[in-house]
C-alpha cells in the first residue's frame, strides 16, 4: 500500500479537489491510503471561532457562518444537484460542532480547540470522498479517530502506538482507495485529540509505518524539498534525493516542506519518503531515503524570521551555573518560548526564542529579579547546512550580526537589519 498525503493548499477550493482527483488518475489509485488536511485556511478559520466562543464574543455565530458558507460554496462549484446526499453529511458535522459549542462545560481552553479544530478535517475528507464517489471513483472513507489513538494531551497528543497498530492492521481495506483526515486521534474516551499543527504528514507516517507502506508521498505546491525558501532566497535549487538524517536535521531547524515527527516512523521501518508537485505529478520531486552518501552537495537555508534574542547576565558577577540554566529554562516553558538557539558563558546566557503567544514582558518581569536583562525584538535567525565562506558572507550581507554559532556541518547567526 502507499500512502498520500494532500495538505490544505492542494484542497482549497473546487478547482483543487478537482485536481486531486487528476493527480490520483495519473499515478494511480489502487492500494491507496489517502490523507487529506483542512481545507485551505479552514483551521484557522476556526480558530477564530474558538476564540470568539472563549471570550463570549457576539461575533461568534457570524465567524462559524463564515466557515460554513466557505465550504457550502466548494459544494455549489462541485456537485450539479443540490440534493446531493454530501450536503445532508456536510450539514450534519457543522450541526454537531453547533451541538458541542452550546453544550460544552469543560473550562480546558486545549480540550475545546481540539474538539472545534477537527470539524476540519471532516468536513473536507467527507467532500472529497463524496466527490470521487461522484465521479465514479469509489473510495472507503475512514473516521482516522477509530484508528490513531493517543493519550490525553490536547493539540499535542502522543500516539499510543500499540492500540494505533492493531486498530489500522485489522481494520485498513487493502486493494481499494482509502480516505482519511491528517492530524487527528482520539483518546481513550474517544473524544478528538490533535496531534500539533501540520500534524497531517505525521499521521501519514503513522499510518504508512504501521502497515509496512511501499512508500509515503506528500503532495504539495512546490517541486519538492528546495535548498531554501524561495520567498526569502533566490536561485533555491531541488534537492533531488536526501537522507533521513539530512530531512531530520532539516526539519529540526525549521525547513517547513516536512513535519519534524514525520521521518522517525518512516526511517525505523526504511519506508522512503517522497515530495511531490500536486501541479506537476508526474516529475520525480525528492526522494528521502536511507544513505549517508545521499548529503546534499548544496548548502541549504533555513529562516525564521520575527525572533527575540534574550540574553540574562547575572546581577552580582557570578556564574551562571546548572541551577540558573534549569530555572531559565523552567520559566522558558511555562511562557511558551520556543528556543531555537542557545548560546552561553560564565557569566551570561543568551538564547533565541519564537515568542509566539506574545509572553515574553510577563517573563522579563520574573528573570529580571535574578538576571540583568537585555533583548532584541525583530531579529532573524539563519542556519546553514553545509556551509561555505560565500553562503554565509551571502546571509549576513548587510545585516549586524548578533549571535554566530558553529557546528562541523551546521552555521547558526542571529542577525538584524542595519538601520
Amino acid at each position: 500500500m502507499k500512502v498520500f498525503k494532500f495538505g490544505g493548499a492542494s484542497v482549497k477550493d473546487a478547482e483543487g479537489i478537482k485536481n486531486v482527483y487528476s493527480v490520483l488518475e495519473q499515478v494511480g489509485h489502487k492500494d491507496v491510503l489517502l490523507v487529506i488536511s483542512a481545507m485551505g485556511k479552514t483551521t484557522n478559520a476556526l480558530e477564530v471561532v474558538i476564540k470568539n466562543y472563549i471570550d463570549k464574543s457576539p461575533e461568534l455565530q457570524s465567524s462559524l457562518q463564515d466557515v460554513k458558507k466557505y465550504h457550502n460554496q466548494i459544494l455549489l462549484d462541485l456537485f450539479e444537484e443540490e440534493n446531493h446526499e454530501v450536503f445532508t453529511v456536510v450539514n450534519k458535522l457543522f450541526a454537531d460542532l453547533e451541538y458541542f459549542l452550546k453544550h460544552n462545560k469543560s473550562p480546558n481552553y486545549n480540550f475545546v480547540y481540539d474538539q472545534v479544530v477537527s470539524t476540519g478535517e471532516m468536513v473536507s475528507t467527507t467532500i472529497v470522498s463524496q466527490y470521487f464517489n461522484y465521479r465514479g471513483l469509489q473510495n472507503q472513507w475512514l473516521d482516522v479517530r477509530e484508528f490513531i489513538k493517543t493519550d490525553n494531551t490536547y493539540r499535542d497528543a502522543i500516539v499510543d502506538w500499540e492500540h494505533t497498530q492493531q486498530n489500522i492492521v485489522k481494520k485498513i481495506q487493502r486493494k481499494t482507495l482509502n480516505i482519511t483526515q491528517g492530524f487527528l486521534g482520539s483518546d481513550e474516551n474517544n473524544f478528538t485529540t490533535t496531534l500539533g499543527r501540520e500534524g497531517s504528514d505525521y499521521s501519514a507516517a503513522i499510518f504508512a509505518y504501521c502497515l509496512n507502506a511501499e512508500s509515503v508521498t506528500i503532495w504539495k505546491d512546490v517541486q519538492g524539498v528546495l535548498n531554501a525558501d524561495p520567498r526569502y532566497f533566490e536561485n533555491a535549487i531541488l534537492l533531488n534525493q536526501i537522507s533521513y538524517r539530512e530531512a531530520i536535521e532539516l526539519a529540526f531547524y525549521g525547513a517547513t516542506v516536512i513535519h519534524p515527527k514525520t521521518l522517525q516512523p518512516l526511517q525505523r521501518k526504511e519506508i522512503p519518503l517522497y515530495v511531490k508537485s500536486f501541479i506537476n505529478p508526474l516529475l520525480a520531486g525528492t526522494s528521502v531515503s536511507k544513505g549517508a552518501d545521499l548529503e546534499p552537495h548544496t548548502s541549504c537555508y533555513i529562516v525564521k524570521k520575527n525572533q527575540l534574542l534574550i540574553s540574562l547576565s547575572s546581577l552580582d558577577f557570578s556564574f551562571i551555573m546548572e541551577e540558573n540554566i534549569s530555572e531559565i529554562f523552567a520559566l522558558l516553558h511555562q511562557y511558551k518560548m520556543k528556543v531555537h538557539l542557545i548560546q552561553n558563558s560564565a557569566i551570561s546566557f543568551s538564547v533565541c526564542v519564537d515568542d509566539k503567544f506574545g509572553n515574553f514582558s510577563e517573563l522579563k518581569k520574573l528573570l529580571s529579579k535574578k538576571f540583568k536583562v537585555t533583548y532584541n525584538e525583530d531579529v532573524s535567525l539563519y542556519t546553514i547546512r553545509h556551509f561555505t565562506e560565500k553562503s554565509v558572507n551571502a546571509v549576513a550581507q548587510n545585516k549586524e550580526v548578533l549571535v554566530k554559532q558553529v557546528s562541523r556541518e551546521t552555521m547558526q547567526v542571529v542577525t538584524k537589519e542595519k538601520i
